[in-house]
């Protein structure tokens, strides 16, 4: 049975998105400093050049193109854009492709994609940002088609998962194509985490509201394929709609400290708004 996104999507005002500054990048091993670490702390995020190499770079490419194409026997979690809904079984193969919006759960069934979220290189920047041991919790890979793909509107991680305010939550989005501002790349509002849970509603997602958001200046962050960030899971963030020529792709894996507890749903719609039943990140 085909899935399908629950959300619809929609217009937005010009601005909502307006980078003051392009986030740097360090090299891996300046990851594993001190002065990373407090840096994540301070500002939320790090973005980290070269997280995947050439080899685990194509593995990705293909391993997506598999999952997408069905030859992953099993795998179900294909996602594709609520739009599609009436036309997506008279589609061609590539106009399939181009309506998928994302792709989760692929790690017990894609060896490729396994090695990537579960490898060393991940795992001990994620160990030295939370200074604690970790748990991948979630996996994904999040897709914008050229000429559309759909916006993600600014939101909290931490609003979608079922874990207490405290639990340490550190998310990897790891760019596949080219990220750049023009099509989709990551934004976020520098040190927000600081300022704790925010509350969303649904409007075009579960989002932050939009008069919250107007106004602030963000920082981007363009990644070449391979390079990637890590962020807190309070940290407010979204990605603009693709209006490029260029696909975007991005893998995104979400660890926890490995000691964390699921909660009862109804605390996180307390602290974070009661719409969000049911709402996936």
């Amino acid at each position: 049975m085909l899935q399908f996104d629950q959300e619809q999507g929609g217009t937005y005002q010009e601005g909502l998105y307006d980078p003051q500054a392009v986030a740097p990048r360090v090299e891996i091993a300046e990851a594993l400093t001190e002065a990373s670490r407090s840096h994540y702390r301070q500002h939320g995020w790090l973005s980290v050049t070269g997280l995947l190499d050439a080899r685990e770079l194509d593995d990705a490419k293909n391993a997506i193109d598999d999952l997408i194409y069905g030859r992953v026997p099993v795998f179900s979690g294909v996602s594709y854009e609520k739009s599609y809904q009436d036309s997506v079984e008279q589609m061609s193969a590539q106009e399939r492709y181009d309506a998928v919006r994302k792709l989760y759960d692929f790690v017990p069934y894609e060896d490729r994609l396994a090695q990537i979220a579960l490898g060393e290189r991940i795992g001990a920047i994620c160990r030295h940002l939370l200074d604690r041991d970790v748990r991948l919790f979630q996996d994904m890979a999040l897709l914008k088609p050229p000429h559309g793909g759909r916006e993600k509107p600014w939101h909290q991680d931490h609003a979608f998962f079922d874990y207490p305010l405290g639990t340490r939550i550190v998310g990897v989005w790891i760019a596949v194509d080219e990220a750049t501002i023009a099509n989709g790349c990551m934004q976020v509002l520098d040190g927000g985490h600081l300022a704790g849970p925010m509350h969303h509603f649904r409007r075009r997602d579960w989002q932050i509201c939009d008069t919250d958001m107007a106004g602030q200046r963000s920082v981007a962050f363009p990644l070449r394929p391979g390079d990637g960030m890590f962020f807190d899971g309070l940290l407010p963030h979204g990605t603009p709609s693709n209006n490029s020529g260029q696909r975007r792709r991005a893998l995104q894996f979400h660890y926890m400290d490995q000691q964390a507890r699921p909660s009862d749903p109804a605390e996180r719609l307390a602290i974070f708004g009661g719409e969000g039943a049911g709402a996936t990140c």
